[in-house]
């Protein structure tokens, strides 16, 4: 049952939020794609640090411990996330007059690809440790997804591929999550493995947290209006209520 659940987890946080971005690309003006960006923001930290943590804590693993994951995971992050940043520093001068698609969208989706995979280990530990969990990490994943998967379908389009392609391409891009989940559920549920789950779950937190501060939060600090501001603390905050309102439901 609980590989059954990750395994359809895994399956919306990837090639759902794949298909949705595409959607909302397609349809959704920018103003709409940015609230969505504060929405987002407001469940990933909420996420992290009303859920996640605490569930790690409780584990039993020391806390200096879990702290130290959370601050290696972050940075860890911040050194993949800058070794990728070629991808759209080094932009070919006339690349539009290229026949073939730019390597930036290839780029896009290796690194798309390895994260939907960590994505989905990150969601099978958190379904062995409990359901509820599961299904909160599993909202915060298709959230965040979703602005991410908008910017890479972009690049995708601006890389030359048309959008038949594009969306193919993202597709199978997300199914990595699968794949994750079941690798996650394999190396997790047995044996020794289950003594990692704290520490996966303290890196799922990291990824959270390092993703909504440094990667959505820039964005929206360049709508600098009164409105934007009251915007988007509101939808941070709806955010924080979608997980705190999941998180009562499902413990009662």
């Amino acid at each position: 049952m609980i590989l059954t659940f990750i395994l359809l987890a895994t399956l919306a946080g990837g090639a759902l939020s794949v298909l949705m971005a595409a959607l909302l690309v397609l349809r959704l003006s920018g103003a709409w794609i940015n609230r969505l960006v504060s929405f987002a923001v407001g469940v990933m930290l909420a996420a992290a640090f009303l859920d996640i943590l605490p569930e790690a804590a409780e584990s039993g693993i020391p806390i200096p411990h879990l702290l130290a994951t959370v601050l290696g995971g972050i940075m860890t992050f911040f050194i993949l996330e800058k070794l990728a940043l070629w991808r759209h520093a080094h932009v070919l001068p006339g690349a539009a007059d290229h026949v073939h698609p730019h390597p930036a969208g290839m780029m896009i989706l290796l690194g798309d690809g390895l994260h939907n995979f960590v994505d989905g280990i990150l969601i099978a530990a958190a379904f062995l440790t409990d359901i509820k969990l599961g299904l909160i990490t599993t909202v915060a994943v298709i959230t965040h997804e979703i602005p991410q998967e908008l910017g890479d379908f972009v690049v995708l389009l601006e890389s030359g591929y048309d959008r038949r392609t594009a969306l193919l391409l993202n597709s199978l891009s997300g199914l990595a999550s699968v794949l994750g989940g079941l690798v996650g559920y394999l190396a997790l549920s047995h044996g020794a493995g289950t003594a990692f789950i704290p520490y996966v779950l303290a890196v799922a937190a990291a990824s959270f947290i390092y993703i909504a501060i440094a990667d959505l939060v820039p964005g929206l600090h360049k709508h600098t209006s009164g409105q934007a501001l009251v915007h988007q603390v509101g939808l941070m905050m709806s955010g924080v209520c979608v997980i705190v309102a999941q998180h009562f439901f499902m413990s009662h």
